[in-house]
C-alpha cells in the first residue's frame, strides 16, 4: 500500500510541476520572442563595438542574458561578434552569462526558489561574466582564438527566421515561443518525471547523508558532477527543487544548476573548434569557479537564516 501512495504522490506532483513548467516555459519565450524582434542581433553588435572595456563587459553579459538558450545557437553569435571586431573580453562576458542567465532560467529558479535566492543567484553570475571577460583579456587570452567562422543553423532557427517577413513581429514572437517550446518539452518533462521519482521514492535520509549541509564535499562535488553533465538547465533546475526540499544543501544544489547549465558537453565540444586547448579549459575553469563560489555563499547564506 505504501508503493501505491508514493506512486500517487509521484504522479501528483509529476502533473502539477509540468503544467507550472509549461505555462512558465511559454509565456517567457514569447517574451523574449518580443525582445528579439525588438533589439535585432545586428544592433548588439553595434553597440558591442562602439564600447569601452570594462563597460562593454557589462554590455556583453547583459546581452548574453537575453539571448540564446543553447549552445548552438550561442556558438554562432560568438564568432559573428568575433568576425565584427567585438573584443575578445566582451565576447567571453557574452559566452559566460548567456547560458547562465537567460530569462527561462531567471524565471524557473524565480518559480522554484523564490526571490532572494534569484537575485543573489544573478549577481555572482552576472560579476563572474563581467569579471571573468575583464581578466582573461588582459592576460592576452584571445590570442588562443582560432580563425574560424561558423554557420548558423540547429536547434533555434526555425519558423521564426527573417523568411517570415510578411507575419507581424506578434505573430513572429508567437511563432518563436512554441517552436522553442517543441524543442524544449522533452527536457522539462524528464526534468519533472525525475524530480516526481526522486520526490515519491527516495528517502530524506539518503539525500541528506549524500549531499546535506553538514557536507563540506556535497558542493565541489556537485560542481565538478555538473561540468562534464549534458542536462540543460530546463531538466536539472525542477530535479533540483525537489532534492532541495529532501533535504539537498541548497549550495551543493546551485554548484550543481550552474555546473549542469553552463559547460555542456555539446557546448565545450563546439568551444574547442573555435578556441585553443587552454582557452577551452579556462572557460570550464571558470563555470567550475562560479559553481562553487555561488554555491559556498548560498551556503553560508542558509546557514546564517537569511536564505529558507
Amino acid at each position: 500500500m505504501t508503493a501505491v501512495n508514493d506512486l500517487f504522490t509521484a504522479g501528483q506532483f509529476f502533473l502539477i510541476i509540468t503544467v507550472e513548467l509549461v505555462i512558465l516555459f511559454i509565456g517567457i519565450s514569447f517574451l523574449v520572442g518580443l525582445i528579439r524582434e525588438y533589439v535585432p542581433e545586428e544592433n548588439i553588435r553595434n553597440v558591442l563595438t562602439s564600447k569601452h572595456r570594462g563597460v562593454g563587459n557589462i554590455f556583453g553579459a547583459f546581452f548574453g542574458a537575453l539571448t540564446p538558450f543553447c549552445s548552438c545557437s550561442t556558438i554562432p553569435i560568438l564568432v559573428g561578434l568575433l568576425d565584427v571586431g567585438v573584443p575578445f573580453g566582451i565576447t567571453y562576458s557574452f559566452l559566460i552569462a548567456s547560458p547562465l542567465l537567460n530569462p527561462v532560467i531567471f524565471f524557473l529558479i524565480l518559480a522554484l526558489f523564490g526571490v532572494v535566492p534569484t537575485l543573489i543567484y544573478t549577481i555572482i553570475t552576472f560579476s563572474i561574466a563581467v569579471i571573468s571577460g575583464i581578466l582573461l583579456e588582459r592576460a592576452g587570452y584571445g590570442r588562443y582564438v582560432k580563425a574560424v567562422t561558423l554557420e548558423k543553423g540547429c536547434c533555434c532557427k526555425g519558423e521564426y527566421s527573417e523568411n517570415s517577413v510578411h507575419k507581424t513581429q506578434f505573430s513572429r514572437a508567437l511563432t518563436f515561443a512554441f517552436t522553442l517550446f517543441r524543442q524544449i518539452v522533452p527536457y522539462l518533462i524528464l526534468g519533472a518525471a525525475i524530480g516526481a521519482f526522486i520526490y515519491g521514492f527516495i528517502p530524506e535520509e539518503l539525500i541528506v547523508a549524500a549531499a546535506g549541509p553538514d557536507n563540506p564535499l556535497a558542493i565541489p562535488v556537485a560542481a565538478v558532477i555538473g561540468v562534464p553533465m549534458y542536462i540543460r538547465a530546463e531538466t536539472i533546475i525542477p530535479i533540483s527543487a525537489v532534492l532541495l526540499e529532501k533535504g539537498m544543501g541548497i549550495g551543493a544544489v546551485m554548484a550543481l544548476i550552474i555546473g549542469g547549465a553552463g559547460a555542456s558537453i555539446p557546448e565545450v565540444t563546439l568551444l574547442a573548434s573555435i578556441f585553443e586547448k587552454r582557452l577551452v579549459a579556462a572557460f570550464v575553469v571558470t563555470v567550475l569557479g562560479v559553481a562553487v563560489l555561488a554555491g559556498v555563499l548560498f551556503q553560508v547564506l542558509s546557514n546564517m537564516g537569511i536564505l529558507i
